[in-house]
This record gives C-alpha cells, structure tokens and sequence, in this order.
C-alpha cells in the first residue's frame, strides 16, 4: 500500500500536461554500433539467470558494469538484492533529465529466463549461436532481446551526450518466468519505490507478428493484461456404501454440475480501450469477421458481432470478456463408497478493472448451495488498462510507418501476464512494445531451441532507440 500511495501523484494526467513530444527521433543514427552491441547481448545471453541454477545477480551486475564503463556515476547504477534471495538480483540505473518536474519514463524488462536442459536442446541453451539468420539461446527472445536493447540505449546515449528533457530509468529485474522465485519489480515497489517511480513505461508483452513467409503483418503494443485468480471449489456429504445410490448426497455430483455451469457461461463483454482498438485496426486482416470486428472497434457492435468473433477465435472470446474454466478436480475416498469431499480448482483471467470479490460472487452463483466457493490464493491488487492517448501512441505509429510502411500498429489486450500488472496496478501505465517481429511458431519461448530473427533483433534495437529518445527530447 505504501507503494501504491507514493505512485498515486505521479499519475499520466501529469504526462498529458506537458507540450506534444516529437514523433522522430534526432540525428544519431539508431543503428551505430552493432558490433558493441551483439557483444553486450551475447554476454547477458550467456549469464545463465534461470532459477534456482543460475544467478540474475551477476547478470545485473554485468550490465551494471557495462554502464559504469559508459561513464554512469556509481551512485546512478545500483544492484538491488534482497539479502534473503542473494541470486535474485535486480539493476537499477537512471539518466537523469534537464526538466525534473516531468515524469520520467521506465523502461523495464526482466532478466531471468525459464530453465533449460542441455540434453533437451539442439544447441547448449546459454551459448549464444547465430545460425541461417537467427541467434539460439534461452532469453534470446524472452526477455533479454529488450533488456539488452534498453542498455545499450543507455550505453550509447552517454556516449553522445545526450541529455533528455525527462529522465530515463532502467529496471532489469528478476522472478518473472517463476512464482518460486522473487519477484523483483514487486520487490522494488514495496522497498525501492523511487527506482520504478515514472510517468509511464516500456516493456515486454508487445512486438511485431510475421506471416509464415517472415513478412510484417503488424506491429503490436500491448496496453493492458488480464488478472490471473484461481478459485477453490469444496463440496462435503455424509458418504456411505456405493450401492445405495443418494443422488442428494453424492457430493461429486454436486461438483460435477456446478463446474459444467462455470463451464458453460459466458461473463458480459467488457470492451477495454486496447480491445477495442485492436479488433477495429484488424478488421481488414480477417475477411470473415472484418464486419463484427469493425462493428467492436467503432463501438456500435450487437450481440451477434460479439458471438461471432468470439466464436471464431479462443484468444478473441478472452480479449472480449473475463474468463474462467475449471483446471483441476479431486474427490472420492475408495472405489465402492459414496465420495465424502470433492474439491476442484477454477481459474479465471479477469479483465482489468473488474472486481475479483465481485467474480467470486458470480462463481458462488454458479456453484450452487451444495459447493462453497472460495479464493485459492489472496487476491491480486487490481491492475487497470493503461489509456491508449496520442502522446504515448503518437511516436510509436510514426517510427513503426517510416520502417515498416503499410504495416498497422495494433494495440492490444494481453490475456496472459507480465510484469506489467504490478507496475500498472501501481499506478504506473504500462505499456508493451518492442518493434521485435515474431514469427508465427512462437521462437521457442518458454520451449526448446528458443531463437529471435537477427533482423528482428536488430531491428527493435533501432525502434526502441529512437522511441526512447522521441519520449525524452
């Protein structure tokens, strides 16, 4: 609460006060030095920062080192470390700004990576490889590719000179890919609150989609993310013999119909900003739903342009609404008894903005008199959609039309998680945008083999260069 507090004043309203930020960047040219570069990837890349193996201290104490070496004081780069988690570090570093009454912009992105077994893989997943176009290796995609181009922005922007009217602040942080580990951007509000404090944020959660052939089809920014909440549901009888059949007293039943309700129902629509604008600037890309999804995005759609999208694609019905489907179920004491206990797991995406007391209502609903239903796990903070206003979109559109004409910027809602839900719930907007294009496969994320085009790469690094640069001039 303290954190929440301390963010409440440095709200986007404060943002949209200032004058209109330029949509290009200046002179310096986005793509000098590769060559430092590629080495600055290759050496986070083969930090092995998986958890519990490997260590996101020494990755960000190699990043730090790197800024130092740039000419960083070293009251301006500091490793944060819980003493409890010693390999669980984080870095913080900042740029400061001519103009202190601006909001400065953050940019975060976490350093860990999802474990991986040399056995499993092609190549040794913490040795970098470039190979037919694509660098190999666990976080070349995921998230290392922006944590990489965020430090080398700031590497470089010292090395010009550059001197932004608002400060810049870097968080490379830890325990996002696993609940084992500690969360470093919580970490950080709760302790470090003046580290993350900004105006608004970059981070992970958008980024271009190629076709099947490698050709840009759009370039997405992610405004916004679903909220993750399991829910317990518990059914008790009395029991007995199994040849006396009690259908008012066989608590499998009960379960069994209360989650086939769960299953079957459909919350309102709940159209956020970044909903909306997603289905109006892909309405041209899906001829079969190009009516409804326009109808979505001018705010004039029926019931029936909402059923038909939602019925047309899972992801789409999750962007439209909260989701919830039972996962796990368990019950029963022996094969030839009427079932004394029965419990089964629920878990719902709720969208931003929508209450989980007032979801875990509707499921009680749903459950019936005979099934009680509870929260598994405490309630997350509530984490609102970022608003999607011409000073943070603006820049984004105009860089991404001068490198990839004809190619629609497309925000959206993000029905997974990121980081981003704490920052967000913070009161810090946060918005996901890399200017990376992916392929359709996935890469490999979270899988074997993981890998990132050395074109998209590239690319990115000079697209959140001269983003960072349009938002701080």
């Amino acid at each position: 609460m303290k954190a929440r507090s301390h963010f409440a004043s440095i709200t986007l309203a404060a943002l949209l006060t200032t004058s209109a930020m330029p949509a290009q960047a200046a002179p310096s040219d986005p793509r000098a030095g590769e060559p430092a570069f590629r080495a600055l990837y290759k050496e986070l890349v083969e930090t092995d920062s998986s958890w519990p193996d490997g260590s996101c201290t020494l990755a960000a104490e190699r990043m730090g080192a790197r800024l130092k070496a740039a000419g960083y004081p070293a009251g301006d780069v500091t490793v944060i470390v819980d003493p409890a988690h010693p390999k669980e570090g984080n870095l913080s570093a900042i740029l400061r700004g001519s103009n202190a009454k601006l909001p400065a912009l953050l940019l975060l992105a976490h350093i860990d990576v999802v474990a991986a077994k040399r056995a499993d893989w092609t190549r040794d997943p913490f040795v970098m490889v470039e190979e037919n176009g694509y660098f190999y290796g666990r976080g070349t995609s995921d998230d290392k590719a922006m944590a990489a181009a965020f430090t080398d922005a700031l590497v470089r922007f010292r090395a010009e000179g550059y001197k932004p009217k608002r400060t810049i602040k870097l968080a490379l942080t830890c325990g996002e890919e696993t609940e084992k580990a500690l969360n470093g951007v919580e970490y950080l509000l709760k302790n470090k609150p003046e580290a993350l404090a900004a105006g608004w944020a970059l981070n992970e959660g958008g980024g271009g989609s190629l076709d099947d052939a490698g050709k840009p089809v759009s370039n997405g920014v992610q405004a916004g993310e679903k909220v993750y909440q399991d829910f317990t549901f518990a059914a008790t009888a009395p029991g007995g013999h199994s040849s006396r059949q009690a259908p008012h007293f066989n608590a499998i039943g009960w379960m069994a119909e209360a989650l086939a309700r769960v299953n079957a129902y459909d919350f309102p629509v709940n159209l956020t900003p970044a909903a909306k604008a997603y289905f109006g600037a892909s309405a041209p890309l899906y001829p079969a739903q190009t009516q409804a999804m326009a109808a979505i995005g001018t705010g004039k759609a029926s019931e029936a342009d909402y059923a038909a999208v939602s019925a047309a694609n899972p992801s789409w019905n999750a962007t439209l609404r909260t989701t919830c489907i039972p996962t796990m179920i368990s019950g029963g004491h022996a094969t030839n008894a009427q079932p004394q206990s029965v419990s089964a797991n629920v878990n719902c995406r709720i969208i931003p903005g929508e209450g989980a007391e007032t979801i875990l209502a509707k499921l009680a609903a749903l459950g019936g008199d005979k099934v009680k239903v509870s929260f598994a796990d405490p309630p997350q903070a509530g984490s609102p959609a970022p608003p999607l206003t011409p000073q943070i979109m603006g820049p984004i559109e105009a860089i991404s039309k001068d490198m990839w004409p004809g190619v629609p910027v497309i925000p959206r809602l993000a029905t997974g998680a990121t980081d981003g839900r704490f920052t967000n719930a913070a009161g810090i907007p946060t918005y996901g945008v890399s200017g990376m294009f992916s392929d359709p496969d996935g890469q490999g994320v979270h899988g074997l083999n993981e890998r990132i085009r050395v074109k998209s790469l590239m690319d990115g690094r000079a697209f959140l260069y001269r983003l960072v640069k349009a938002y701080t001039e």
